[in-house]
């Protein structure tokens, strides 16, 4: 039977999309490569592969992504968008060269999902908060938490609450655009034609924006810009990779972020994570990967550090002193443990990280 790779590639998708998957994991072994699905924080072995069959997808990706097919020797990012069953999905691919062959991760992202904040949210009262923060003329919201934590599509639904509900012009600035969206303007990053950072925010200063998402912050370059963006009067959101709010506040300043600007422009650092709910149909609230519950399984718990601890905590970094009591993470997640919201298994698998704060 002749291996067709085009088939082979949407079957794997298809699949993938079926048991909600949020990524695939294309995993080289010594005789054949395993094909996982991120499905919740679980990997789930799917496809095992002949290495042909494994090199011949991970070409036929790379080609769809713009990547350099003949480059196996270095890291490589891309991304393209396909359809799939009438939906559009883009699809955010890495490479990662190995001794012997190549490894590869592909980012699912629907293109077509766009939640409302509300439904995002475990607890009403943080909807609420992000909301009243976005009614706000001017400033710097940062989403902060590590990669798979939902930093995306709680800001695309942000934007989309801006665009829609608030009648604002909304511009974004990212490196790539991760979903692409009509209700507004979208600028992607390309160094090549001259567009970088420091160009594009140029430009959409020009543009009479309300509200501007620079889409990561990732180095001081970006760190400079997203604040500089904000002191001009503009509302900005944007992501950072860190473990909790304060370890956002101490990134930014390693950036080279100027402690006086962020004094002024930073209105709120919302660390994020995605917990699973407890499942209302299954037993012991763990649903199989074909419950149909799974679509809604996960939500997303904050710690907002804002208006006076905020200030607080950024004299406390400053002076490298003093702690700042909040609401925290930890808590957050202890609490819907004990409503019977969270399964109790969400307590393990956080409790290395927030041991301190669940104590209290």
């Amino acid at each position: 039977m002749i291996f067709s790779v085009e088939k082979r590639a949407e079957e794997i998708l298809r699949s993938a999309l079926r048991l909600h998957a949020t990524d695939i994991h294309i995993s080289p072994r010594s005789r054949h490569a395993a094909v996982y699905f991120r499905v919740l924080h679980r990997l789930l072995p799917r496809y095992t592969l002949s290495h042909e069959e494994t090199e011949r997808l991970i070409t036929y990706w790379k080609f769809k992504a713009s990547m350099d097919i003949g480059e196996k020797r270095r890291p490589q990012n891309g991304s393209f968008t396909a359809e799939i069953d009438g939906r559009k999905i883009g699809m955010r691919i890495s490479t990662l060269p190995l001794v012997f062959s190549e490894s590869m991760v592909i980012r699912l992202l629907p293109q077509d999902e766009f939640r409302p904040v509300r439904q995002l949210t475990l607890y009403p009262k943080s909807a609420d908060i992000l909301l009243r923060l976005l009614k706000r003329p001017h400033g710097l919201i940062l989403l902060a938490g590590p990669t798979g934590s939902g930093k995306t599509t709680t800001l695309y639904s942000l934007l989309y609450h801006s665009a829609v509900e608030l009648k604002r012009n909304v511009i974004t600035l990212e490196d790539p655009v991760e979903k692409y969206n009509e209700n507004f303007l979208q600028m992607q990053v390309n160094e090549k034609a001259g567009i970088t950072y420091a160009a594009g925010l140029k430009a959409i200063l020009r543009h009479d924006p309300d509200v501007i998402l620079i889409g990561e912050i990732r180095d001081a370059e970006t760190a400079k810009i997203a604040v500089r963006a904000a002191l001009t009067g503009h509302l900005v959101l944007s992501s950072l990779h860190a473990k909790n709010s304060l370890g956002a506040l101490y990134r930014l300043l390693e950036f080279g972020a100027a402690w006086s600007d962020l004094r002024q422009t930073l209105l709120c650092v919302c660390a994020q994570r995605l917990v699973e709910r407890s499942c209302p149909l299954c037993p012991d609230g763990r649903c199989s990967p074909y419950c149909h519950h799974m679509a809604n399984k996960r939500a997303a718990v904050f710690e907002f550090l804002f208006g006076n601890p905020l200030q607080e905590a950024l004299d406390g970094v400053r002076e490298g002193k003093g702690e700042v009591r909040f609401p925290t993470l930890g808590a957050a997640i202890n609490k819907g443990i004990a409503l019977g919201f969270i399964r109790k298994e969400e307590y393990e698998r956080w409790v290395e990280n927030f041991a301190e704060e669940m104590e209290g």
